[in-house]
């Protein structure tokens, strides 16, 4: 196999620890599970066949073991299995906007509480937050077996204990109330929101990810990523869900000094930034982000004035 560690992939963030090609021999040795999906592709090489959810999710369990030191991470197969270097993209880059805040210094450490809407059963963002920049983190989900699932994760991984706290949102309709407490403070939030509105929109971008990989067309496509309904599919999709996510932002506008969202669907940013407005964001930020074939973005806002993130800054850096 090619090993070429010459060969980036130059759209993710520079700290990106998976901008090289994947060490194979590595991942393999990492995560025997990896083994059986290993196949040659057209160039002689080896490669991960990205079309099966078992390979994704075994990757993943290679990479987190390899480069993040997590040693224990399943869940089950029904549940979104999320790419790493793109959960990782998001990370870096909100790193990247605190440290716009604190003299171009990465805040570090447990000092910082950062808040993740729809943890998930995997458990992803916390789990690389808390491994890459020994953040703390507080992750809310609706679902009752994510929430376990996420809470065994942390508990048999030493490294995580302590360092991240997962609450049920018993409210389907509710984002930060029933999870913020009234006095807690979070350095930032960041949610990677459903975005289809309906299965039908969900499987055809599913049949049209699996032509691009494979070059076949699936009748009935099985998510190369898998995931539960409620984790990929809302009522009005991404836009509605983001738009809820500003609305009640505001609310909590002391309590958050960078709310911020992954926006997907390019279409959908004009309605977000109407809805920030309306609600009197004092700064926008758009960051984008790439991975593989896909482009997105983050959208993140404050309510801060910027005397009051110079306090925040001072406060709670150290700075």
């Amino acid at each position: 196999m090619s090993t070429d560690k010459t060969q980036e992939k130059t759209r993710l963030h520079p700290r990106n620890r998976n901008r090289d090609r994947y060490d194979l021999d590595a991942l393999k040795a990492s995560n025997p599970e990896l083994v059986p999906f290993i196949e040659h592709n057209k160039h002689g090489g080896e490669s991960v066949n990205f079309a099966n959810p078992l390979a994704v999710k075994a990757l993943n369990k290679a990479l987190l073991n390899y480069y993040y030191g997590i040693e224990n991470w399943d869940f089950p197969n029904e549940n979104l299995c999320p790419p790493i270097p793109g959960r990782a993209d998001y990370l870096h880059y909100m790193a990247d906007l605190l440290s716009e805040s604190n003299s171009g210094v990465i805040p570090r450490g447990h000092s910082i509480q950062c808040l993740d809407i729809g943890v998930g059963a995997s458990c992803i963002y916390p789990i690389l937050g808390a491994t890459e920049y020994a953040w703390k983190f507080v992750g809310s989900d609706i679902d009752f077996k994510s929430i376990e699932t996420a809470k065994s994760i942390v508990a048999a991984n030493a490294s995580l204990i302590g360092k991240i706290d997962c609450r049920l949102q018993q409210s389907r309709k509710d984002v930060f109330f029933g999870i913020i407490d009234q006095e807690e403070k979070f350095d930032f939030s960041l949610c990677n929101p459903p975005f289809h509105s309906s299965l039908e929109e969900a499987q055809k971008g599913t049949r049209r990810k699996i032509k691009n990989l494979t070059g076949k067309t699936e009748d009935q496509p099985v998510l190369n990523f898998s995931g539960l309904s409620e984790e990929l599919i809302c009522e009005g999709g991404e836009y509605k869900f983001i738009h809820n996510i500003v609305l009640e932002s505001k609310k909590f506008s002391k309590n958050c000094f960078w709310f911020s969202t992954l926006v997907s669907k390019h279409s959908n940013l004009k309605g977000t930034y109407k809805s920030l407005e309306r609600m009197e964001a004092k700064e926008i930020k758009t960051i984008p982000m790439g991975s593989g074939n896909k482009s997105s973005r983050i959208v993140a806002w404050t309510f801060l004035s910027p005397n009051e993130q110079k306090e925040w800054a001072e406060s709670r850096w150290g700075k």
